[in-house]
């Protein structure tokens, strides 16, 4: 049994991914940074989506841990892709979905250009000497320099991103989901994220995308059903 660490403490994230590997294959078990007596803070200072999760995965690799670990955010096109890796505090550091909001409104309120995505980057972090082959044609060479380097010991890294296009509307619509989701609209369905039910929006989401990349990652590295 291969012990793989969530680097969260997210009770929902690690509940959801012990619940979506336990489709692809028996021989893991997913772990949490508490489970590994890890109690500090990580600082997310990368500047892409996938340094931020390689940043993450790399907190129990560094450990000795194959680490595993998500980042996303909107890339909004006209602002170049901002809030990009900022998403989640663009208005500022403890600031709720709302501010964000208000802030992105505000800010596009002249701008005829509102198309925009959202991106989500899931790491495997696998440290020398934990036992996993991590086969060479998933490794991310760039990503995993940047993962040794910072880590001070060799570390491979596979990579998966999943992309959803969309529009930003002019108000807020819909009642579900969260961050952004209110004024992101998705055209093939007519509805902004916040209007879809979690099955919905699971199905078209980046992260649903980047989900199912990652389900064939760890049936390529550790065999599956």
């Amino acid at each position: 049994m291969y012990k793989l660490v969530l680097a969260s403490r997210n009770k929902n994230k690690i509940r959801e991914l012990r619940e979506m590997l336990a489709e692809v294959t028996d021989s893991i078990e997913i772990l949490s940074l508490d489970d590994i007596g890890y109690e500090g803070d990580i600082e997310e200072d990368g500047s892409s989506y996938e340094e931020n999760s390689a940043i993450k995965s790399l907190v129990p690799a560094s450990m000795g841990y194959v680490g595993i670990a998500d980042d996303s955010g909107l890339s909004v096109d006209v602002l170049d892709g901002a809030p990009g890796v900022y998403s989640a505090r663009y208005a500022g550091e403890h600031v709720t979905y709302t501010d964000n909001n208000e802030k992105l409104l505000k800010v596009l309120e002249n701008e005829d250009n509102r198309a925009a995505k959202f991106v989500c980057v899931m790491t495997l972090a696998v440290p020398d000497g934990a036992g996993v082959d991590l086969p060479c044609d998933v490794v991310d060479e760039e990503l995993s320099r940047f993962a040794t380097e910072r880590a001070g010991r060799r570390v491979k890294v596979a990579a998966v991103r999943g992309e959803c296009a969309g529009t930003i509307l002019r108000e807020l619509r819909g009642e579900g989901g969260f961050g952004y989701d209110p004024m992101f609209y998705f055209e093939p369905a007519g509805k902004t994220f916040a209007e879809m039910d979690h099955e919905e929006k699971n199905a078209v989401s980046h992260r649903g995308e980047a989900v199912s990349k990652f389900k064939s990652l760890i049936r390529t590295v550790f065999g599956g059903k």
